[in-house]
């Protein structure tokens, strides 16, 4: 067994930020981002995981950063990796497969 799994977490909410009318919701991010990962990274397990900042679960870590998306109005959905953001209001794949290059992903070419 290589590699760890990473956990790439994305904090969205059902209603989308005021100033991300015309982007796709939070769930559908979710989805594409997930799919375009495991095209990109085939065979590299990753898990991702979704959090609704307005009812978040999970670990104290997240119900946290979930608050603070609301406290200082950041541009949802965030996706975040290892406490770090990659992603806001419109995450772009290009910053997100580079972060996860450097935990040893290896693209498919």
């Amino acid at each position: 067994m290589g590699k760890n799994e990473l956990e790439i977490v994305l904090y969205g909410a059902e209603t989308l930020c005021p100033s991300c009318v015309n982007l796709p919701s939070s769930r559908e991010t979710f989805e594409w981002l997930e799919a375009a990962i495991a095209r990109k990274f085939p065979d590299q397990p990753f898990k991702m995981t979704y959090v609704d900042i307005f009812q978040p679960e999970g670990d104290q870590g997240k119900i946290a950063f979930a608050q603070r998306i609301i406290e200082e109005d950041l541009f949802y959905p965030v996706v975040v990796i290892k406490e770090k953001i990659v992603g806001e209001g419109n995450p772009r794949l290009k910053t997100i497969f580079a972060e996860l290059e450097k935990y040893g992903y290896k693209a498919n070419v």
